[in-house]
C-alpha cells in the first residue's frame, strides 16, 4: 500500500498527469504529422495500422499490467512502462519503414498498457473518493489540453524541424515523471513468494489482440479476419481453463462479476462505442454533407473534448452532495441527449447544431467516465485496485474499437444499398471530401448518398448511447468513502 504523506501527493499527481499527457497528447499530434510521414516512408495500405497496432498492445495488456501492479506495487510497473513507452517512442523517430513504424508502434502500446491503469489506480491509492473526483477532473483536463496542443505542436514540428521530434518530445516529458515516481512514490508491498500466472497473461494478450485484428479487417481481409477469430476462440477458451485452475489468476473472475464493477464497465464499454461514432464520423458529415471546412469540422469535435474535463470537474464537486450514482445517471442521460442533435442534422443544417451535440456528449461522458472509475476503485480494496481500474480502462478501449468497426460496417453498407439515392466508391468519397468540384455534377449526388448513409450511422450511435443510459441505471449505488484508502498519512 502507498504511504506517501500529503505534502507528497501534489508532486506524485505531477508525475500522473505528466505521464498521462504522454499518452493523451500521443493520438493528435501522430494524426497531424502522419501524411508527411506515409509520404516519405510510403506504403499507403499500412496507413490505419500506425494507430490500431498502438492501440492493439495497449487494450491487451492493459489489464495484465493492473494486476501486476497489485502484485508488486505501483512504482516498479509504472517505471517500467515509461521506460518501454520511452524505448518505443525514440525507435519510432529512427523507423526506416511503415512496418518498422508499425512495430515500434507496438512497442509503445505496451508502455502505454502500463502507464495509464496504473497511473489511474496510483490516484485511487493517494485520495479519497471525496478528493479523488477533484483530481479526476484535473486528469481529464489533461486529455482537454492535448486534444488542442497535439495538432498546433504537431504542425510546428512539421512546420520547423522533421517528423521523428513528433516522437522523441516524449522522452523529457517521461524521464520528468518517471524521476517524480522514483523520488515521491513510497509504498509497503508486502514481501512474500508471488507466482505469476505468465500462462494466463499470455493467452489473455493472445486473445485479445486476436479480437481487434479480427474487428479492424473485418471489411478489409477477410481471410485475416477469420483466421482471428478462430484464433480469439481457441485462446479464450484455454483462457478461461488457465485461470479456474491457477493458484493467482491473472483475471478474477469473481472481481468482475461485482455488479458495482460489472455495470460500471458495461456503461462505460457502451459509452466508449457512441463517442468513437462521434469521433469517426462527425468530421466527415461537417466536411463532406455541411460543406464547412476542415478547420469548421476540427471545431465541432473540439467541444466534445473540451466539454469532457469541464463535466468530469464538474462532477467532482457533486459526488459528495448528490452522491455517485446520480452523477453517474446525470452523464448518462446527456448522451442520448448529445446524440440526438446528430440524428437532426440535414444538408441545410447549421454546424452549430453539430457544436451543440458535441459538447453535450463530452459533458456526458465527463459525468459518466469520473463516477465510474471513483465506483469502480471503491467497490474493492487496495490489492485489487490496480486489476479494477485496469478493467474499466480496458472496457472503454474494447468500446472504442467494437464500436469503430460496428459503426463503420453500418456506413459501408449503406452507402453500397442507398435509399434510392447513387451508390458512393471509396474514390468519389475520397474526392468528396478533398475536392468537391473534381466530382462535376455528380457531386451533389454523392453528397447526398453520404448524408443518407451517415444518417444510418448517428441512428446507430444515438441507439448505443440510449443503452448507455439503461445499463447505467443498472449500477448499485455505491458509498462514498470518506478516509484516503490503504494511506497512512
Amino acid at each position: 500500500m502507498l504511504t506517501s504523506p500529503t505534502t507528497r501527493r501534489p508532486l506524485v499527481l505531477a508525475a500522473v498527469m505528466a505521464a498521462m499527457f504522454m499518452i493523451a497528447i500521443e493520438a493528435t499530434i501522430v494524426s497531424t504529422a502522419m501524411p508527411q510521414i506515409a509520404g516519405q516512408l510510403g506504403d499507403l495500405h499500412l496507413y490505419a495500422w500506425v494507430f490500431a497496432s498502438f492501440l492493439l498492445t495497449q487494450t491487451a495488456t492493459t489489464v495484465v499490467f493492473g494486476k501486476l501492479s497489485d502484485l508488486y506495487g505501483r512504482r516498479p510497473v509504472l517505471l517500467f512502462g515509461i521506460a518501454v513507452f520511452l524505448a518505443g517512442s525514440l525507435l519510432c523517430g529512427f523507423a526506416w519503414s511503415m512496418p518498422s513504424l508499425i512495430l515500434f508502434r507496438l512497442v509503445q502500446g505496451v508502455g502505454a498498457g502500463a502507464i495509464q491503469p496504473v497511473s489511474m489506480t496510483v490516484v485511487g491509492d493517494l485520495y479519497s473518493a471525496r478528493e479523488r473526483g477533484r483530481v479526476q477532473g484535473y486528469l481529464a483536463s489533461v486529455w482537454g489540453v492535448s486534444s488542442v496542443a497535439g495538432p498546433l505542436a504537431g504542425g510546428l514540428i512539421i512546420g520547423h524541424l522533421s517528423w521523428p521530434w513528433i516522437f522523441w518530445i516524449n522522452l523529457p516529458v517521461g524521464v520528468l515523471a518517471a524521476a517524480l515516481f522514483l523520488l515521491f512514490l513510497r509504498e509497503e508491498v508486502e514481501r512474500k513468494r508471488r507466482r505469476i500466472d505468465v500462462i494466463g497473461a499470455g493467452l489473455f494478450t493472445l486473445a485479445i489482440a486476436a479480437l481487434m485484428i479480427a474487428l479492424t479487417e473485418t471489411s478489409t481481409a477477410p481471410a485475416v479476419a477469420t483466421a482471428s477469430g478462430l484464433t480469439f476462440l481457441v485462446a479464450i477458451t484455454l483462457f478461461v481453463l488457465q485461470e479456474r485452475r491457477a493458484a493467482d489468476p491473472m483475471l478474477d473472475f469473481a472481481l468482475w462479476g461485482q455488479r458495482s464493477i460489472l455495470t460500471a464497465n458495461a456503461a462505460t464499454l457502451l459509452s466508449g462505442m457512441a463517442i468513437i461514432g462521434l469521433t469517426a464520423f462527425l468530421p466527415m458529415y461537417v466536411q463532406g454533407v455541411l460543406r464547412q471546412s476542415p478547420l469548421v469540422a476540427g471545431f465541432t469535435l473540439t467541444l466534445m473534448v473540451l466539454g469532457w474535463p469541464v463535466g468530469a470537474t464538474t462532477a467532482a464537486r457533486s459526488f459528495v452532495r448528490f452522491g455517485l450514482r446520480p452523477v453517474l445517471l446525470l452523464g448518462a442521460a446527456l448522451l442520448p441527449i448529445g446524440a440526438s442533435a446528430f440524428v437532426a442534422l440535414g444538408p441545410e443544417t447549421s454546424p452549430a447544431v453539430a457544436a451543440a451535440g458535441s459538447i453535450v456528449m463530452g459533458l456526458g461522458m465527463g459525468f459518466l467516465s469520473t463516477a465510474a472509475i471513483v465506483i469502480i476503485q471503491d467497490s474493492v480494496a487496495w490489492a485489487q485496485r490496480g486489476a479494477a481500474t485496469a478493467s474499466n480502462i480496458f472496457a472503454r478501449n474494447l468500446g472504442s474499437t467494437l464500436g469503430a468497426t460496428a459503426l463503420g460496417a453500418v456506413l459501408n453498407y449503406r452507402l453500397i444499398h442507398p435509399d434510392g439515392g447513387a451508390t458512393v466508391d471509396p474514390d468519389q468519397l475520397r474526392r468528396l471530401l478533398d475536392n468537391p468540384a473534381s466530382l462535376g455534377g455528380a457531386g451533389e449526388a454523392a453528397r447526398i448518398s453520404l448524408q443518407h448513409a451517415l444518417h444510418g450511422t448517428f441512428w446507430t450511435v444515438f441507439a448505443v448511447a440510449l443503452l448507455t443510459l439503461l445499463t447505467a441505471l443498472l449500477v448499485p449505488r455505491v458509498v462514498i468513502a470518506d478516509a484516503v484508502p490503504a494511506v497512512a498519512e
